[in-house]
């Protein structure tokens, strides 16, 4: 048996994959491959749309829901990229540990699932058009989402400084530990 020909073992594809990853030797920078790093740090485009839209499109990552008569669904779209991410009560591995596929604890384990997805890809803000009436099972779905992690308010882009600003914003990537308080000791004071 030829060395090439040899079936792939883990230990075998995680040496090759060590092999590729590692940086060259002469390379001192390394560049950041991340799709979402300029939205984490607030400076990247943010499409504003037209002011008579109503819903609006200010928006990075956006909340979707869609009910039919039997299932229900949740995805989460991104502005120029469309839906990276989805949850619904039709996916197999949710629908075999639910009683019905619509009723109110579909939707709040629909929400537990959207919530922990978002969290795993390292979403954690989104906007939510979606006007819920209180007590309904659309709202306990978005509270079951808020109570996992996700906000529903995405931070503002910085705006762009110009030389002869007097303010300027201060940068999320240069927040120094000393100006960073924890929201339980400005409480105490």
């Amino acid at each position: 048996m030829s060395r090439s020909a040899r079936p792939l073992t883990s230990a075998r594809v995680l040496h090759k994959i060590k092999e590729l990853t590692k940086p060259a030797s002469d390379v001192s920078t390394a560049i950041n491959r991340n799709p979402r790093n300029l939205e984490r740090l607030r400076i990247a485009y943010k499409p504003s749309g037209y002011h008579l839209e109503k819903p609006g499109r200010s928006y990075w990552h956006t909340l979707e829901i869609n009910t039919s008569g039997r299932y229900v669904s949740a995805d989460v779209k991104h502005f120029e990229n469309g839906t990276i991410l989805s949850a619904s009560t039709s996916e197999w591995a949710i629908k075999q540990q639910l009683y019905k596929t619509n009723d109110t604890s579909a939707f709040v384990n629909l929400g537990h699932v959207l919530a922990q997805r978002c969290l795993r890809a390292g979403i954690t803000e989104m906007t939510c058009n979606v006007e819920a009436v209180a007590g309904s099972k659309l709202e306990k779905l978005l509270l079951a989402v808020q109570a996992n992690g996700v906000s529903f308010t995405e931070p503002s882009r910085l705006p762009n400084t110009q030389p002869w600003d007097a303010y300027r914003h201060e940068k999320p990537w240069e927040v120094s530990e000393e100006s960073a308080t924890l929201p339980s000791q400005n409480n105490q004071k």
